[in-house]
């Protein structure tokens, strides 16, 4: 393993064209990144790709990956649930090894400046990477909040869009899909939970309504589980369901998730008293 490891998870305006999809695994794979998971999905017409690799070598691995977005995604035809503004939507960079946040925001900053020069893609910096503090909340730029970006102009590229590149803590995306069709009510729900509306701390929630399946769909970041665990945002989802007489058909996880996120949930759930990681057989066999 090497002495430095990131993690990129960004996010592609496809989720319908495998042929697509694959072209941008390669690009990753060519450039030396190593995929973990790939994750598409029909209705956001959306994938995410989750891979690491050295300090050194992850911003190539992830420009690569835009390069080859810009090459094949046109928005001008794209439709989907998920809120976007480019072909690569958003690339956030994850220290999990021999580096911290501030390094990943270096190599934040460092490919988002390549992109815009190399590719003509108006880039902005977001989270740890920000430059200025309005552009912190990924939403913000979102919802165009940020007008300027902090390189290029604030003319899209015709067809790519633009593209948000940032450095973060370790993310879970995490969605609670419904037993209705109301996306009213899904959106009543969201609300309810996220954090800027006054819910759970740590949570960005969406209410969607995916098509191919029929149904509502509460979708939320979890972007600090220790505080707000799973477990703690499905309740939450569940009992604002309640309310409307809704109830709740399953959840998703998308991307990878930590251990640790499924041992709170476990604990919680199963009510183990005095619990602790060492009750668990694999931490006991990686002991020396």
């Amino acid at each position: 393993m090497p002495a430095t490891l990131v993690e990129c998870v960004p996010n592609f305006s496809e989720g319908r064209d495998p042929a697509k999809i694959d072209a941008l695994v390669d690009a990753v794979l060519r450039a030396g990144g190593q995929i973990l998971d790939r994750t598409s999905d029909h209705d956001h017409h959306r994938s995410v790709l989750t891979f690491a690799a050295s300090a050194d070598v992850i911003g190539e691995a992830a420009f690569q990956a835009v390069r080859q977005a810009v090459a094949s995604i046109d928005l001008r035809s794209h439709s989907g649930v998920h809120p976007r503004i480019g072909a690569a939507d958003v690339v956030p960079f994850v220290p999990l090894k021999g580096v911290t946040l501030a390094d990943c925001a270096l190599i934040a900053r460092e490919t988002g400046r390549r992109i815009w020069e190399e590719l003509g893609v108006p880039v902005f910096l977001y989270e740890a990477a920000a430059l200025r503090p309005e552009s912190r909340n990924l939403a913000d730029i979102r919802r165009g909040r940020v007008p300027v970006p902090d390189f290029g102009d604030s003319v899209l590229h015709p067809t790519a869009g633009a593209v948000v590149v940032g450095a973060r803590k370790f993310l879970i995306a995490y969605n609670v899909n419904l037993e209705t069709t109301d996306l009213q009510a899904a959106r009543q729900i969201a609300r309810a939970v996220r954090e800027s509306s006054g819910g759970l701390p740590y949570v960005k929630a969406l209410g969607l309504f995916l098509a191919s399946r029929n149904q509502a769909q509460v979708s939320m970041n979890l972007t600090d589980f220790e505080e707000t665990p799973i477990h703690v945002a499905f309740e939450a989802v569940r009992a604002e369901a309640a309310r409307y007489g809704i109830r709740v058909a399953g959840s998703e996880i998308i991307g990878l998730v930590p251990q640790q996120a499924l041992e709170m949930t476990a604990a919680w759930y199963l009510k183990v008293e005095d619990f602790t990681p060492g009750l668990i057989l694999e931490h006991r066999l990686e002991q020396p």
